[in-house]
């Protein structure tokens, strides 16, 4: 003999093509769980499809040109604000700091030779000095002859040139002393750029480079998720852009997961191909679901585009058996059952689209949640 629960089916599968209902006698057991079909309003919506893409995403790169020496992250690792990422070779940086200190004490000592060379030469000027003033004195009164006040005014020009040369090898001394400080100030900045750390608390989503590489400015060696939000980044087709703005909350679905979003940006072009806004919504950080979130996950929004009746159920009040669905009526001591056609999800309810009228009462069954 065939199981009854096959029987039943064939029976069911039979009434359906005839267009009837099945009334089955119907035991009350003791606390049967029941609930009524309502009529509600419920909220028509569009989905918008998207990915999930950190809110704050920062592209490591170096700031100078050398090899990496180490690579002390992984994708997926989690870092602290100044923890340590990568190392590059600074040995050239290192010669080249030890170069600008060499520089630095050469050009000390130039600087003292310079300003004891401009001592020397403001002595003798000052004694030449001394010297021309005494003869011109002189000359005046004819007391020496012009060969004599030639010779004392030649003197004085070569001490006075002298002396503007010594105090100009002082100006080029500091000068050069300057220079070679601010390569060891560069220097330095440099050997600090050797040693990449993160800049704040966050994720490693990416890693672009591995010891031995070169690296170079404009190179991404990791890409960091910082601080720690999420948003989804929905592609919304033109005829649907004017039902959200800035501020708008919308419905989330990520996996099986719903929650609320909120419209953070609205990118004002949209794409010339596929004639879609972009809408990036912020997901709340706050719920428990949110640590199973990842940047490039699928998630769609629902933009609301009106408000409709209809039938609403409790989930378990829907049985499904391959690609049939029904509820099961109950009148007074019987039992119907309804072939339904379902639709949108609610929470814990689903929606009727045809079979029920709403008012019924209907069976629910213990771990039926579909």
């Amino acid at each position: 003999m065939f199981p009854l629960s096959i029987f039943r089916h064939s029976i069911a599968g039979m009434a359906l093509a005839a267009g009837i209902h099945l009334c089955v006698p119907f035991t009350a057991q003791a606390g049967p769980q029941t609930a009524v079909a309502r009529v509600a309003t419920v909220t028509e919506t569009q989905q918008a499809v998207g990915t999930i893409r950190p809110r704050t995403e920062t592209r490591i790169e170096a700031q100078i040109t050398a090899r990496i020496l180490e690579m002390r992250v992984r994708t997926g690792n989690r870092v602290k604000k100044g923890e340590v990422l990568v190392i590059l070779d600074t040995r050239e940086l290192e010669s080249r700091r030890q170069q600008a200190q060499q520089a630095i004490s050469s050009a000390n000592a130039a600087t003292q030779q310079a300003r004891q060379a401009k001592a020397s030469a403001q002595a003798a000027f000052t004694k030449v000095e001394a010297q021309y003033k005494r003869i011109r004195a002189l000359y005046g009164t004819n007391a020496v002859a012009k060969s004599e006040m030639d010779q004392a005014e030649a003197a004085y020009a070569q001490a006075e040139a002298n002396l503007r040369q010594a105090s100009e090898g002082i100006s080029g001394a500091m000068a050069a002393e300057s220079r070679s400080r601010n390569m060891l100030e560069e220097a330095g900045i440099a050997l600090d750029y050797g040693i990449i750390r993160a800049i704040d608390d966050g994720e490693v989503v990416r890693r672009e480079a591995e010891p031995g590489d070169l690296a170079f400015p404009g190179k991404p060696l990791l890409v960091l998720q910082t601080g720690g939000s999420l948003r989804l980044e929905a592609q919304v087709r033109e005829g649907l852009i004017r039902q959200v703005r800035i501020g708008t909350r919308l419905q989330v679905a990520i996996g099986d997961i719903t929650l609320e979003g909120v419209v953070e940006e609205v990118v004002p072009a949209a794409d010339p191909l596929s004639r879609t806004f972009e809408v990036r919504i912020g997901l709340p950080a706050e719920t428990g679901a949110y640590a199973t979130f990842y940047p490039g996950m699928f998630g769609r929004a629902f933009i609301p585009v009106g408000e409709r009746k209809t039938v609403l159920v409790p989930a378990r009040a829907v049985t499904r058996v391959g690609q049939l669905e029904s509820v099961t009526i109950l009148k007074g001591d019987e039992t119907t059952s309804v072939y339904v056609k379902t639709g949108l999800r609610h929470d814990d309810e689903v929606e009727v689209l045809s079979g029920l009228n709403g008012g019924e009462t209907l069976m629910l069954e213990l771990g039926n949640a579909q």
